[in-house]
């Protein structure tokens, strides 16, 4: 069984995907894979570079501040980057969830929504937090202003929207009670899993 887990910036994605782990679920990563992927792959780096320029690349890697700077001012050149990066991932994935032999496995992805990929999962988790609290988060985290924050919220769905359409809900605002329902969850989908 595959089950996604989405949620946006600063919702605290990846403190639950540890939790989860933690459970012994084998979580992918789906911002980490990419990030290595286009450092790893000469032909996505290729295409980047054709799409993106030189500047795209320093001696360490990927520039990550030159393209974020990019793609979060123009909308074509992210739904580009998008198609090159996207491919690849799907096709690590599938590698990935082959090698797998868990109840259930999760894919830990921010923008499962805004990308119409919802079908691909059995079971999707949104992971959601006050928008205050995320904003402060991520200014923390990033050490960015708080404009560059909400350029990059206004970019994702809100989660009212993302609420309808997932299975499961957790609000991470304790990380006590946090825990308590990846508990209550990864027992639903175990017993969910044996039924399939």
């Amino acid at each position: 069984m595959i089950v996604g887990l989405t949620g946006g910036i600063g919702s605290g994605k990846s403190t639950v995907a540890q939790m989860f782990r933690d459970l012994g679920i084998p979580v992918y990563d789906s911002d980490r894979e990419a990030k290595l992927l286009m450092n790893a792959a000469p032909e996505i780096r290729q295409a980047i570079m054709l799409n993106f320029g030189e500047a795209a690349y320093t001696a360490s890697g990927l520039n990550r501040a030159y393209i974020s700077n990019l793609v979060f001012k123009d909308k074509k050149l992210l739904q580009k980057l998008n198609q090159i990066v996207h491919p690849a991932v799907a096709k690590h994935f599938s590698k990935w969830v082959q090698k797998q032999s868990t109840a259930y496995i999760i894919q830990e992805s921010a923008l499962i929504f805004e990308n119409q990929s919802e079908e691909k999962y059995d079971q999707i988790i949104l992971v959601t937090a006050p928008l205050e609290e995320r904003i402060k988060r991520v200014m923390k985290r990033d050490k960015v202003d708080r404009g560059k924050v909400e350029a990059r919220i206004n970019n994702q769905l809100p989660d009212t929207e993302k609420e309808k359409k997932a299975n499961f809900t957790i609000i991470n605002t304790n990380l006590g009670k946090t825990a308590e329902t990846v508990a209550k969850i990864h027992e639903i989908l175990l017993n969910k899993s044996v039924k399939q």
